[in-house]
C-alpha cells in the first residue's frame, strides 16, 4: 500500500505544493488507484500533476462523506478527466443536499447528476474494493462519548432534517503489519470507525490511522479518545484536517503522533 497526501490544511517547508482546509489522498493498493476525497477546489489536481501522479489512472473515487471540503473537487475532476471506467463509491446519503446556517455545504452534484456523470456505487454496507481494501459503509455508534451531533441540515425523503452525518465512512487497507485506516472527518467517531474496521476485517491489529478525527476541544470526548488510541498503540498515527492544535498537544502527552502535510507519502 502507498498513500500520498494530495490535499491537507498543512504544507511542508521547502515542498512547494498548495494546501487548503480539505482532504484528498491518492492510494495505491493491489491493482487499484484510489482517489480518496477530492478536497474543496482544483488544488488536488494541481498537486497531483506536480507530484507526477496521473489521475487518468484512477480506478476508484471514494468519498468519506458529502461535505464540500471533501467532495467539491469532484466538479474539477469531471471537467478535466473523463475516467469512464472509474467507480465512485460513497454512502447513499452522501449526495443529499447539506446546509449549515443557510449556507450550502454539500457536494457539487445532485444525486441525479452523479448517476449521470459517474459510475456510482452507493454503499451502506461494507464493500471490498479488492482483497485488501475495504470501504466501511455506515459506521455504527459504538461509544457513548462519540454520540453523533448534527451539523446543519439535510434533505431526506423530501423533508428537511438535522444532518447527523450518517454518510460519514472510511477506508481500511489490510497490510502484513495490520490494518491501516483512512478517514475524512470521522464524524461517526474515530474509535467507532476503528472497531468497525477490526470487525469487518476480522483483524484486531491496527498499524496506522490517518485523517481528520473531528477533535477540537479539550473535553471528555478527547480524553476518552486519547485513552482508546493510547491503549490501541498503533505504529503510526496521523491526526490532521479537523484536529485542533490544542487536541494534538494533548494527544502528544500520551502517544506519538506524526505531522501531516501535502506531499506526505506512507508506504507499507
Amino acid at each position: 500500500m502507498k498513500l500520498t497526501v494530495l490535499v491537507d490544511n498543512n504544507t511542508y517547508i521547502d515542498q512547494y505544493y498548495a494546501g487548503e482546509p480539505a482532504v484528498s489522498y491518492y492510494i495505491e493498493i493491489d491493482d487499484l488507484k484510489i482517489l480518496f476525497d477530492t478536497g474543496y477546489s482544483h488544488i488536488f489536481i494541481k498537486n497531483a500533476v506536480s507530484m507526477g501522479i496521473d489521475l487518468n489512472a484512477v480506478t476508484h473515487i471514494v468519498l468519506s462523506h458529502g461535505h464540500n471540503d471533501h467532495s467539491r473537487g469532484l466538479k474539477y475532476l469531471r471537467e478535466q478527466y473523463a475516467l469512464p471506467n472509474a467507480r465512485l463509491v460513497a454512502h447513499p446519503l452522501c449526495f443529499r443536499p447539506k446546509s449549515y446556517e443557510n449556507e450550502y455545504i454539500g457536494a457539487p452534484f445532485s444525486l441525479e447528476e452523479i448517476n449521470r456523470l459517474f459510475c456510482y456505487q452507493p454503499a451502506e454496507a461494507p464493500v471490498f474494493l479488492s482483497e485488501n481494501c475495504i470501504f466501511l459503509g455506515q459506521i455504527p455508534e459504538l461509544y457513548s462519548f462519540e454520540k453523533r451531533k448534527a451539523i446543519g441540515t439535510t434533505i431526506i425523503d423530501g423533508a428537511e432534517r438535522e444532518d447527523l452525518c450518517l454518510d460519514d465512512s472510511a477506508l481500511v487497507c489490510r497490510t502484513d503489519q495490520g490494518l491501516f485506516i483512512v478517514t475524512g472527518c470521522s464524524h461517526s467517531g474515530i474509535c467507532s470507525i476503528t472497531d468497525h474496521a477490526r470487525k469487518v476485517c476480522q483483524d484486531q491489529r491496527i498499524t496506522g490511522i490517518i485523517g481528520g478525527f473531528h477533535l477540537f476541544d479539550t473535553d471528555s470526548k478527547l480524553e476518552e479518545t486519547i485513552r482508546f488510541l493510547s491503549d490501541l498503540s498503533p505504529d503510526m498515527l496521523y491526526p490532521c484536517h479537523c484536529v485542533s492544535l490544542k487536541a494534538k498537544a494533548q494527544m502528544l502527552k500520551y502517544m506519538d503522533i506524526e505531522e501531516v502535510g501535502v506531499g506526505l507519502t506512507i508506504q507499507l
